[in-house]
C-alpha cells in the first residue's frame, strides 16, 4: 500500500513538471513581440543631391567647336598674310629704282647725259650697297637683287665715267677694272658676274644683268627686289626670247643671242637649252629646230 502511494507521488509530480514546460514553451516571447510590433518611424524625406563642383583643372569643351575652329583658321591665316605683307627686304633700293624711272624708258634706253648729272646719287647708292654686304642670314632671293642692282649700278657708272662713247668696248677693259668698294673689298663686273651671282644656280639672271649695249637685254627701269624677283626675271626672260632684235624663235629653227651660247651650261641644268627656252617662250620649239647665232651688237644702249 506504501509503495503504491510512493507511485502515484512520482506520477503526479512527472506531470506537474511536463505541463510547466509545455506552458513555458506556449508562453509568447515578450521581447520579440514588443520589437515586431513597435510602430515604424516615419522615413525623412531625401534631400536632393547637390551638384558636384567641377574640378578647377578639368576642361570644358565649348559645345560649338565649329566656328571656332573656323575662327581660328581664319585668325592665322590673316596672320600668315599680315606676316608677310610686313617682310621687310633685306636691303633698300629705293635709291636705285628713282633713278631707273626718272632716267630709263620702257624699252631700255638709258638717257646717260641727263645720269651724270646724278652720278653723285649713283656713287651714294653704290656706297650704301658697300655698307651692306650681304650675309648669311639673307634669303637667296635678297642676295641675288642685291648683285643685280650692284653689277647695273656699276655698269651704268663705268658709262658715266668714260662719256663721251659710243660703246662699252671703247672703254680699255671694262669688266675688268676694279673701281667699286663694297665692304673691304674692290669689285669689277667680271667677278660679281661669274663669281657670285653665275654660281647661284639662276640661269634667269643672264637677262637681269645688262653691258650697257644694244644687244643685251634691256635695262628694266625698276630695280630688283626679293620680293618681285620671281616675276621680275621671268618677265625679264620672256621680253628679251620674245624680241626679235635679239631672238628669232620658230618650230623648226632658232636664231639666238649669242648669250645662250657663251653661257649654253647655265641653261642646261635642268634639261636641254630647248627645254629652257620653250619653258619660257610662246613658240613650240622642236628638239631637232635648227640652230644659228645673231651677230651681236655692242652700240650704247641709249
Amino acid at each position: 500500500m506504501k509503495n503504491t502511494i510512493i507511485v502515484l507521488f512520482i506520477l503526479t509530480l512527472f506531470m506537474s513538471c511536463g505541463g510547466t514546460k509545455r506552458i513555458i514553451e506556449n508562453t509568447p516571447k515578450t521581447a520579440e513581440v514588443a520589437v515586431s510590433t513597435t510602430p515604424k518611424q516615419p522615413e525623412q524625406p531625401k534631400q536632393p543631391a547637390l551638384p558636384e563642383k567641377p574640378n578647377s583643372v578639368e576642361k570644358i569643351e565649348p559645345t560649338h567647336t565649329e566656328p571656332i575652329q573656323q575662327t581660328t583658321t581664319k585668325v592665322i591665316e590673316a596672320n600668315v598674310e599680315n606676316s608677310i605683307k610686313t617682310t621687310k627686304e633685306a636691303f633698300n633700293h629705293d635709291a636705285w629704282n628713282t633713278l631707273l624711272q626718272e632716267y630709263v624708258s620702257n624699252k631700255g634706253n638709258v638717257n646717260y647725259n641727263g645720269l651724270k648729272s646724278k652720278r653723285k646719287a649713283i656713287t651714294n647708292y653704290i656706297s650704301s650697297l658697300g655698307d651692306n654686304m650681304p650675309s648669311n642670314s639673307w634669303a637667296k632671293a635678297d642676295k641675288i637683287a642685291y648683285w643685280i642692282n650692284a653689277y647695273n649700278a656699276m655698269t651704268v657708272d663705268l658709262i658715266l665715267r668714260n662719256l663721251p662713247i659710243e660703246s662699252i668696248k671703247d672703254i680699255k677693259d671694262p669688266w675688268k677694272q676694279r673701281l667699286w668698294k663694297l665692304g673691304s673689298k674692290w669689285y669689277n663686273l667680271d667677278e660679281i658676274e661669274h663669281q657670285i651671282l653665275r654660281k647661284m644656280d639662276e640661269p634667269r639672271i643672264h637677262f637681269g644683268i645688262v653691258c650697257a649695249s644694244f644687244s643685251c637685254p634691256k635695262l628694266v627701269n625698276e630695280a630688283f627686289t626679293a620680293s618681285n624677283l620671281e616675276t621680275q626675271l621671268t618677265e625679264a626672260t620672256r621680253g628679251f626670247l620674245s624680241d626679235p632684235k635679239r631672238n628669232n624663235l620658230s618650230t623648226n629653227s632658232i636664231k639666238l643671242s649669242k648669250i645662250f651660247k657663251w653661257f649654253a651650261k647655265d641653261f642646261k641644268t635642268e634639261g636641254s637649252l630647248i627645254d629652257f627656252l620653250n619653258k619660257y617662250s610662246d613658240i613650240s620649239i622642236s628638239n631637232t629646230a635648227k640652230k644659228s647665232y645673231k651677230d651681236y651688237n655692242w652700240s650704247l644702249n641709249n
